[in-house]
This record gives structure tokens, sequence and C-alpha cells, in this order.
């Protein structure tokens, strides 16, 4: 039990660099530099969906609290969009606007997991949802799938053999962060059953349901809709990551739990976000996603075919192994060379236990001429 001057151990064992430790480097650099450590976009939200495209007059009361829930018109807004999308009969009461993705994950996390539940994750992962996970207590469990996916058994057998009784949700993201993979349907409705046949929750996290690039975004929910919740974020979609507005739907009689959770930790999402959030769904949003995911299909492309690896199926992300290029100093002395010549990427170690010696690589953060530039630079220090 921890007493002044202590924290909480689980906050305190919690890294506080995810992405580079080495970031504030870049400070000093006197050249060009290449932050493509963080998923991010270069480009600006859709014309009408700024934050400069909003006036007090034509919204009054924009800068005030909303419901907890989010507001009527984006609710309404969500329900039309994912019962196009998704198929699946929804009503306003399965909607949660949150504090972007990331808040929604932690708002299903904090209704859901008591102190010691496992969450079965696949692996390479978002490195903040294992930091979600042990907030509220839980114990992220990390399952190495890329490679096995292709086969809905094998997917499944790695499932199995990593659950336990206390075993309570499965977290599933496609299109995938960090390996750029889409999660074939076959292997997405064997896990589903197999959230079933467990009794597990299933968290569907799909914020880059926009950007795939190389075959079909499948939608988790249908699979399994009692017991899904789907995750979904305008920083991803529309370009607005300074919003912090995204949206959560789940099964309508658990949802005031979520409810609860957005209650204490962030009262509401910000309005004026809500605002400029609706706008893209109902006016421009698509469109301008569409035009994205032209532009980062290409700068994807191109970047992995200067670092000889296979071009990503979706998401904004290159993930890949580097040992051949490490000297004695491993994975941590590429990375110092790295931002001694402007560039920064996510060290593997961030996205699961045994990536030691993979990188993860944003080719959207900057705009695309200069991630490519950024690119060279790492493509000569690893001899490519």
């Amino acid at each position: 039990m921890p007493r002044y001057p202590q924290v909480s151990p689980v906050v305190a064992t919690m890294p506080g660099s995810i992405y580079s430790s080495l970031a504030h480097r870049l400070a000093t650099y006197a050249g060009e530099t290449y932050p493509l450590h963080v998923g991010d976009t270069s480009l600006e939200p859709a014309v009408g969906c700024r934050m400069q495209d909003f006036t007090v007059e034509a919204h009054p009361g924009m800068h005030r609290y909303t419901s907890v829930q989010g507001t009527r018109a984006l609710l309404d807004a969500i329900v039309d969009r994912v019962v196009e999308r998704q198929g699946v009969p929804t009503e306003r009461a399965s909607v949660l606007v949150t504090a972007g993705a990331t808040g929604g994950l932690g708002a299903v996390c904090g209704a859901l997991l008591a102190p010691g539940d496992e969450v079965l994750i696949l692996a390479p992962f978002w490195p903040l949802i294992a930091g979600i996970v042990r907030t509220v207590g839980g114990t992220p469990v990390p399952v190495p799938f890329f490679g096995a996916d292709e086969d809905p058994a094998a997917a499944v057998a790695a499932l199995e053999a990593a659950r336990t009784d206390r075993t309570v949700a499965l977290y599933v993201n496609t299109p995938h962060n960090p390996p750029g993979r889409i999660i074939p349907g076959d292997a997405l409705a064997a896990m589903a059953a197999f959230a079933r046949r467990h009794d597990l929750w299933l968290l569907a996290d799909e914020v880059y349901e926009h950007y795939a690039y190389a075959g079909e975004h499948v939608y988790t929910r249908p699979l399994a809709p009692e017991r899904t919740f789907s995750c979904h974020s305008m920083s991803k979609a529309y370009g607005m990551a300074g919003n912090r507005c995204g949206y959560v739907v789940g099964p309508a009689d658990v949802m005031p739990h979520l409810n609860k959770i957005a209650t204490h930790v962030w009262y509401s999402t910000p309005t004026a976000s809500q605002l400029a959030a609706l706008h893209a769904l109902q006016g421009p949003g698509d469109a301008w996603a569409a035009a994205a995911a032209a532009q980062y299909a290409d700068v994807g492309a191109r970047a992995a075919a200067r670092l000889g690896v296979p071009a990503p199926e979706g998401s904004t992300f290159l993930f890949f192994d580097v040992a051949d290029a490490l000297d004695d100093r491993g994975l941590p002395g590429l990375l110092s060379d790295c931002v001694d010549r402007g560039l920064l990427v996510g060290p593997g170690p961030s996205f699961g236990p045994v990536y030691d010696t993979h990188i993860r690589l944003c080719f959207t953060s900057v705009e695309p001429e200069r991630a490519l530039r950024g690119v060279d630079v790492l493509a000569r220090l690893l001899g490519r």
C-alpha cells in the first residue's frame, strides 16, 4: 500500500515514454527533422470541419459542457453511420462519445475489468492498450499473432494457449497498428466464436477503418454484437487528433457503466470537437478520408519499397525487423544514430516483449516528401 511519498506501484512501473525516449534531442537538431515515431497526419481536417469554421454566433453554447453521452445530433449521426457500415441494429443508447478512441477504450476497460482480470492482446500491439488495462488493475496478456492470422485455426490455437481462468476479454485491432495488416474476415469470425465459447468480452479497435489499401476491412461487431465494443476515432478518420473525439458502440445494457467512467474521468467530450465531428460525418469527411487514403497508400508503398519490406495493407505504419543492421549497442544504438540525423522512429519493445530488434515508422506524420526523405535516411543507416 503506497504512502507518501510513494505512488501507485502500477503507475511507477509504467514507461513514461512510449514512442521515443529521444524525442527531446530533436529540439536542438539543426537540419530537417523527421518525427516518424507517433501516429498522426500532416493533413488538416476538411474545410468546414476546422475549429476556425465554428463561431459562437452560429453555435451558441459551443464552449459549455454538453451531455456526458454526447450531443444528440452527433449521437444520431453516429447511429446512422454504424447501421450503414456495420449492418447491425443500433440505438442511441448503444453509443458513447469519448475523449478520443483512447478514452473510449479506457471507459470499456474501466467498466469491464476487475483487479487481476486478464485481457488477451494480439501482438505486436498498440502500446497504450497495455497501459490502459494496467491502470484499472487488469493484466495485459500479449499473444504473438501476426503470421498466424491467415489461418483461423492457428489464430484460435494461439488464443487458447494464452487463455486462463482469469481471462475476461480479447482485444482485436484491424487494420492493425503497428504491422499494417488487415485481419481477414474468417480469422475474425473464428476469434468471435472463441470469445463466445469462453464468455469473453470483445474489444474491437477499428480506428483505421478508412485506411485499408489491400483487401477489405471487416467489422468485428456484426460477428458478436452482444459482447463487442467497437471503438472509433475522429483523429484517425478525419485528421482531428488534437480535438480528442471518438466514440464507442456496444451493448446498450452495459453502456451506462461506460458512461459512469466518462463522468468521472473527462465528464464530457469537448463540445466544439463534437461539432467538428458532426460536420465531418454529415459533410466532407468521407471524401477527405478517401483522398487521404489514396495519399497514404502511395507514400506507404513508396516507403516500403525503399526499405525493402512489404507494403502496408492498411493503417499508417511499417513495422519490421532491423536485426541485421544492429551492432553491439543493439536497438538503442540504432535509434541514437537515427536521432543524430534528425529521425525518430518507434522502438519495437514498446509494441510487445519479443520485438527488441524491430522498429515502427509512421509514414503520414509529416508531409509525404519529407517523410520519404526520412525513410531514405533510415534506409541508408540500415544499408538498404
